[in-house]
């Protein structure tokens, strides 16, 4: 398997095809009550860390706050630069890379956009630009699939069109890693190629060893969108609230 599987796939346009439909209002839903949460003040600094096409750094950047968006993907900071502002910018950058350090109130990084890497080492390399990107004090909030829930689906096969593309998808999973196989046939240039996701599967006291060792003290953890409870069991999602202590 390709080690930096994520580089050659969230380029593609099948990526974003696939994902097109990523639901916007659930999106909107979680940061306003995230924002209610932790009560920003105005013209904060924000980094959304993985950003995507910038849909979550937009709608912060409405809200009042400077917003930077990074993310690995050209292609999607490239699409994301039309919506640059005074108050958000975009840049391409791969998060195990260091940041300037103490530039930031609030550290984001939503949709389960982590845990793609090979190595403890990367991961930690990940967190470290994290804690330093932070001021004192700063926060950082987490939101991570959890893999112990009862419901979570980790095996299946389907097969879905989209604009005429084929896309043919397997799920499965190891003790370290999810991992979706996409095959993609694309009738437009009589091509097929495949690709293949994997998040690693992290727990709760995973992430509690990787932000300690950095710096970062985890004070409050909801398992939805709506900031319900974290049940280990039941909860769909692990949203981490953070605060950086050195």
């Amino acid at each position: 398997m390709e080690e930096n599987w994520f580089r050659e796939w969230f380029n593609t346009p099948y990526y974003h095809q696939l994902y097109k439909d990523r639901n916007d209002d659930e999106a909107v839903f979680f940061i306003d009550n995230l924002l209610r949460k932790i009560q920003p003040p105005a013209l904060s600094e924000m980094l959304d860390l993985a950003c995507g096409k910038g849909r979550h750094s937009v709608y912060l950047a409405s809200k009042g706050f400077n917003v930077t968006g990074i993310d690995l993907s050209k292609e999607s900071i490239q699409f994301a630069k039309q919506f640059e502002s005074n108050h958000l910018q975009f840049f391409e950058h791969d998060m195990r890379m260091p940041l300037a350090a103490n530039c930031f109130d609030y550290v984001f990084n939503f949709f389960t956009s982590f845990g793609y890497f090979n190595t403890n080492r990367e991961n930690e390399n990940a967190i470290k630009t994290i804690a330093s990107a932070l001021k004192p004090d700063g926060i950082f909030v987490m939101d991570y699939l959890n893999v112990a829930c009862k419901n979570l689906q980790t095996t299946d096969e389907y097969q879905t069109t989209i604009n005429d593309c084929s896309y043919h998808i397997k799920k499965w999973k190891d003790n370290r890693f999810l991992y979706k196989q996409i095959s993609v046939q694309d009738p437009s240039i009589q091509q097929t190629f495949e690709f293949t996701e994997k998040v690693a599967v992290f727990s709760l006291q995973d992430f509690n060893k990787m932000f300690e060792k950095n710096g970062l003290v985890i004070t409050e953890v909801f398992g939805d969108y709506a900031l319900g409870s974290f049940n280990i069991d039941e909860s769909p999602r692990l949203i981490m609230v953070a605060q950086k202590k050195i």
